[in-house]
């Protein structure tokens, strides 16, 4: 398979969504055969190092598409990564490489009720998740954040009740989501699962919802998006090795 194209764009503006997550929108020249309907898909944003050195990727998630630009949607923190410390310093007309889009991991539509659970690295693609269920869907969202202030104002069914969970400081045993998931009242039928979240909140969500409900493998998507303490690539390689030993677990 090849690799996803790389395009320069360019920043249009800068917005805060909420305290701590700042919207970056990029448009230009190399929007032009960017595939439409890419809301949730992800990106990477390529950070050169000079030299023979590759660069730095680092993965984001379309949150708003138009037909000449795209918003994404930057967790901002004090010590900053490559792309929050560029995203913090952003101004109009910078250029950035962007390789993608990948693909979009959307909840299924088959469940009798849906879940949905996220931190706030996952909350583009939890947001982009709720505003295509249809009308009468029932079920839950449980969303992850670090203070109040992050409280975001979504569209989504009124059947569906959204939950937010106020934490500061990241739980490598991911007690906040898990904790608030298993408080919720189980709907009659059966369930579509999505969630999204640091790599011990992720194991820890997958486990209960194995156990607890009998959801078909394709009504069942649950990934990690970083892990405490890891660069992407370390993040990347224990995703693999989870993948290994879960598929030969009982």
């Amino acid at each position: 398979m090849a690799k996803p194209q790389a395009r320069e764009l360019e920043v249009k503006r800068r917005s805060w969504v909420t305290k701590n997550m700042l919207r970056i929108t990029l448009g230009g020249d190399g929007l032009k055969d960017f595939p439409p309907g890419q809301e949730s898909a992800y990106i990477k944003l390529l950070f050169p190092q000079g030299g023979d050195a590759r660069p730095l990727m680092r993965t984001y998630t379309v949150r708003h598409q138009r037909s000449d630009e795209i918003d994404v949607d930057f967790v901002m923190h004090e010590d900053h990564g490559p792309a929050s410390a560029w995203a913090s310093e952003a101004e109009t007309g910078d250029k950035i490489l962007v390789a993608g889009p990948g693909a979009r991991k959307l909840i299924s539509q088959e469940g009798n009720w849906f879940l949905l659970a996220a931190d706030m690295t996952a909350l583009p693609a939890l947001s982009v998740n709720l505003e295509q269920l249809p009308d009468d869907a029932r079920g839950y969202a449980v969303i992850e954040v670090r203070e109040e202030a992050d409280i975001q104002s979504l569209k989504h069914p009124p059947g569906l009740k959204i939950h937010w969970v106020i934490n500061a400081k990241p739980c490598p045993e991911g007690r906040p989501l898990l904790e608030k998931v298993q408080s919720l009242a189980v709907l009659p039928g059966t369930p579509s699962v999505w969630a999204a979240c640091e790599f011990g909140s992720m194991r820890a969500l997958r486990r209960y919802l194995r156990q607890s409900f009998d959801v078909p493998k394709a009504q069942f998507y649950v990934s990690s998006y970083w892990k405490i303490g890891q660069t992407e690539d370390g993040h990347k390689q224990a995703k693999q090795r989870d993948s290994e030993e879960s598929s030969t677990s009982p």
